[in-house]
This record gives C-alpha cells, structure tokens and sequence, in this order.
C-alpha cells in the first residue's frame, strides 16, 4: 500500500511538469512528515551522505572533460580521420560518421555532447554532399548515444553508486557491447547507403590516412589514458576523470589552440551548471531511495516476483518492459538512480551478475535516448537540423530496431557483458 502512495504521488507530481529531481524530492518529504516518524535531522543526514561518495567525482570530471573536447575542435579532428578510413565505402559520410561517434564516445562519457560535437560537423557535409538530412540524422541520433555505453559513462558511474558495482568492471564490460553496437548501427547504414546507392568519397591514399590520424592522435591518446590507466590499476576512475580533464584542457588550448584562454571561464561554467544540476538529481535520488529502503519495497518486490516464480528469462524480459516505458517519460540518469535500488536486490537473488545487469541497463537507456517524448538525443538533434521530433523519430526508426534486437542479444547473451572484466579482474 505504502509502495503505490509513494508511486502515484511521484507520477501526479511529474504530471505537473515538475521537474524529475524537485518531484522526488517532494515525494520523499511528503511521505517522510505525513505517513512515517522519521526525524527531520536524518533526512538532512541522508542528504548529505548521500553524495559524499568518492565515484560521484567523476561525474563533474568527466562533464567537463567532454565540454573541453567539444568546444577544442577533436570532434572535427576525428571525424577527418573516420571519413579517410571508412569514407570510400557506400554511404562514406554516413559511416564516418558513426565510427567518429564511437571514438568521441571513448573519450566524452555523454550522449548528448557526442551528437552535438560530432553532428554540428557532420550533418552540413553530408546535406552538401547529397544526402538526405532524415538519413544523416538518424546515423548520428541513434550513434551518439553510443556515448554512454562507450566507457568512459556517466551513466554507468550513477548505477556504480547506487548498487556499489565496481566502476572499473562497468567500463571494461561496457568496451565489447560498444563496439559491437557501433559495428551493427555501421552495418545496418552501410546497407540503407548501398540499396539507396548514396555518395561515397574518394578512397583515400595511406598518407592521408596516417596524416588525419597524426593530427586526430592527441584526441585519441585520451582513450589510452583513461581506460590504460583504470585498466593498469594506476589510477581508480574518478582520477582518471580528472586526469581526463586536465589532459583535455591542455590539449583544447595549448595543442590544438581551438580554444581560446579566454572562453575557457565559459566552458567551466557550463560544466558547472550541467554537473549541479546532476548532482541535484543524484541527492533527490539517494533520498529516494532510503524511504524505499526503509519501508522494505525492494525486498517485499523481490519476495513477490520470487513467490510468482519469475525466473530469469522472464525477469529480465519484464525488467527491459519497465525500462523501456520509462525511457518514454524520464532521462537516463534519473531511471538509473531510481529503478536500480529497486529492480537490483531482485536481480542478484535470481543470481544475475551484477556487471551484466548494469550494461543492460545502459543499452535500455540508450534506445530511450532516441526515441520520443523524453528522448535527448533527438532534442540535441532536432536543433541541430531544425526538423521535427516527430519526423526525426521516423528517421531513426531503422536504427532503432537494430539497437533493439542487440539489447535482446546483450539480455540473453551476457557473455557478451562480462567476459572482458572477468578475463582482467580474475
């Protein structure tokens, strides 16, 4: 009873269009002073302890890595390099697009800042080109949100606070989906190019290949940084945020002199702003999290779903539902921090890795990314195309569908999720 109170007072007040972060917040002081005799004091404790949480560091690190690499003319850099290796291919553009989307991804942590970065390049050239502007914004809506599962993720670094997974395991298990999906996304835009008999460019000569990735490897080298130094053990991931941090302020101004000293003070006051407001998020999470905690809703749904003899097969495929639909209403990090506490005692007493469980969850967030009402990456894309959602939503369709049947593939298969952590963690 308690359970739907708490539910219906957050759906009413989500209604209202207030924001995620406020409506939890209310929910919980609502619930907390009306129904229960909690003291003021620990629910003030709770808040802060709350983000007193070493990992919630490389949120803000990261953010500001991804602003600096956006902002320092990488993407550019990168796309160069992309279009010389794939470009002669069917659809040259398109594909280079996607493989400069999967490399930004490597080095961004975020959905949004990759189609940004890589789509305000990219989508003018290929309209140049010829193309059609549906078919460029639907390769680079739906390979931006290769962001979050291309580690380094902000995402995955929420799930790691919230169920206490390892950071580290989450990084290394999100490398092998993430290229898998960034080869299947490739594959399924190669095959729209050819049957649509869409430009391709020239076939580029060895010495331009290895000139464009002379000039793109100072972006590069930050993938090595960060996943050699978590990998090596020489770093933990929050220092290798900031490392990623420093590193990308240095090579924005200094190397590649794209950004100016003087916009540099822009560039950390939007990462601060995006950071608080996450954090914001995080602490009306956590709080929300410590009512269901206290009033024993994971264990009483864990119970139940037991009780009905639910095994894996059909939690997993329930889990994906609930996912999904909520993917229609709210963003990533907010369904992270408020269906991990809940759906993850389930999981680990059906025995399910918690690694491979935290990468579902991340593929489930990124098709909730490109599709409508709440999907960013479409919003991010629309204003950079000027189309509408809901014709940008059926030009991601093709897309879609194939991120779809590989986070089918990604539920059952979850050798697919845990090999890599296992085969270096072991």
């Amino acid at each position: 009873m308690n359970a739907l109170i708490i539910f219906v007072l957050l759906l009413v007040l989500m209604l209202t269009g207030m924001p995620i972060s406020i409506s939890l917040g209310l929910t919980v002081l609502t619930f907390l002073f009306t129904m229960t005799q909690v003291p003021i004091e620990s629910v003030a404790l709770k808040l802060f302890t709350g983000i007193e949480k070493f990992e919630i560091m490389a949120i803000p690190f990261f953010i500001l890595a991804g602003n600096f690499l956006t902002h320092g003319g990488v993407a550019r850099r990168m796309i160069n390099f992309a279009s010389s290796m794939v470009g002669h291919w069917h659809g040259g553009l398109a594909l280079a697009g996607v493989l400069a989307c999967a490399l930004f991804a490597a080095v961004s942590g975020s959905s949004p800042a990759t189609v940004v970065a890589i789509g305000s390049i990219i989508l003018p050239a290929m309209v140049k080109q010829g193309y059609p502007n549906r078919f460029g914004a639907g390769v680079i809506t739906t390979s931006g949100a290769l962001g979050i599962l291309i580690p380094p993720s902000i995402v995955m670094v929420m799930y790691s606070v919230t169920t206490n997974t390892s950071v580290g395991k989450l990084f290394m298990a999100g490398v092998v989906p993430g290229l898998m999906l960034a080869f299947l996304l490739g594959l399924t835009t190669w095959f729209l190019a050819k049957k649509h008999n869409y430009p391709r460019l020239k076939k580029a000569t060895w010495g331009e290949r290895f000139s464009t990735f002379r000039k793109s490897a100072w972006g590069l080298l930050l993938i090595v940084i960060v996943m050699g130094g978590i990998y090596t053990g020489v770093f933990t991931p929050t220092e290798a945020a900031a490392m990623a941090a420093v590193y990308a302020f240095f090579i924005a101004v200094f190397v590649y002199k794209d950004l100016k000293i003087t916009q540099v003070g822009k560039v950390l006051l939007d990462s601060a702003s995006m950071s608080a407001m996450l954090l914001y998020i995080i602490t009306n999470a956590v709080l929300f999290s410590f009512l269901m905690t206290s009033e024993n809703i994971p264990q009483a749904m864990a119970e139940w779903i037991t009780g009905k003899g639910l095994g894996v097969v059909s939690f997993l495929l329930v889990v994906n539902v609930l996912l999904l639909l909520a993917g229609n209403v709210m963003e990533p990090s907010s369904i992270v921090l408020i269906m991990a506490p809940i759906l993850f005692p389930v999981a680990m007493k059906l025995g399910i890795d918690p690694v491979h469980f935290g990468i579902l969850i991340v593929v489930n967030m990124e098709v909730g990314m490109c599709h409508p009402p709440v999907g960013l990456n479409l919003y991010v894309a629309s204003g950079i195309t000027k189309m509408g959602i809901s014709e940008l939503t059926v030009a991601v369709m093709p897309w879609l569908l194939t991120m779809l049947g590989f986070l089918l593939l990604v539920t059952y298969v979850p050798q697919i999720s845990i090999w890599l952590p296992n085969l270096i963690y072991s």
